[in-house]
């Protein structure tokens, strides 16, 4: 427990879970989406990118390149890695708007976003320019969840119908939304603690002081059964502007 709560948490990198908890990655591998899209853009904007971890795997990135976040210690993370590709990270809130005058990007991404400003993402696009998204699905690690706080009902606003509801609204065209179900598996208590610490939203109040009772009770569940298994979701959401 002390392990994971001394780990750090800034930017989105999972390498200190190496050996101590397992995800599955979905079928359809945003990183290479994303970099198809980046190669064939002329001016791309990343929404909450993090630390600019997934960003900065895009090979051949666009003449101008922007990314959002909003929490500080992922800001400095993320403009000291994008600034090899000549990109710019601007510190916002993750609502209600996006600094950025209208018609500025041919391409919108985002990876797991907070909040999907789905309007907003309309406004900046380009006519005929594209978003991009991969996103945390209904119902994500529910297992997880209701172990440490009990029974807890499903936000349907995550749901891929809900993604196509919400893009159409904004006068977006849907061109394809998939889902799928990723096995998480974790082999130690230390590397809960760490996950909920660095993945918030799965325990919104958690500490592990808070919660020291329920974490002794997953490790002896860990000790038994050998490992902890929950359930990630995750939406594939692409859409364009019409021109």
């Amino acid at each position: 427990m002390a392990e994971g709560a001394a780990a750090p948490v800034e930017g989105w990198d999972f390498s200190w879970f190496e050996g101590r908890a397992t995800e599955e990655r979905p079928p359809w591998g945003y990183a290479r989406l994303m970099g198809e899209h980046m190669a064939r853009a002329s001016a791309a904007l990343d929404i909450e990118t993090g630390g600019g971890e997934v960003l900065a795997t895009a090979m051949s990135p666009p003449p101008v390149l922007v990314a959002t976040e909003s929490w500080p210690p992922n800001v400095t993370i993320a403009r000291a890695r994008l600034r090899e590709l000549g990109g710019h990270v601007v510190a916002v809130a993750d609502a209600p708007t996006l600094p950025f005058v209208a018609e500025s990007f041919d391409l919108v991404v985002s990876r797991h976003p907070v909040t999907v400003l789905w309007g907003e993402i309309a406004r900046v696009l380009r006519p005929g320019a594209v978003y991009l998204s991969q996103q945390i699905g209904a119902g994500t690690n529910r297992e997880l969840t209701e172990f440490m706080m009990g029974p807890k009902p499903v936000n349907p606003s995550r749901s891929p119908e809900h993604a196509r509801a919400a893009a159409e609204a904004a006068g977006l065209e849907v061109l394809d939304v998939r889902a799928c179900a990723l096995r998480v598996e974790f082999f130690d208590v230390g590397a809960v603690v760490h996950f909920l610490r660095k993945v918030r939203w799965t325990v919104p109040d958690f500490t592990p002081e808070a919660y020291a009772g329920r974490l002794r009770r997953m490790h002896e569940l860990i000790e038994q059964d050998g490992s902890f298994v929950s359930t990630a979701q995750r939406l594939l959401v692409e859409a364009r502007r019409p021109s």
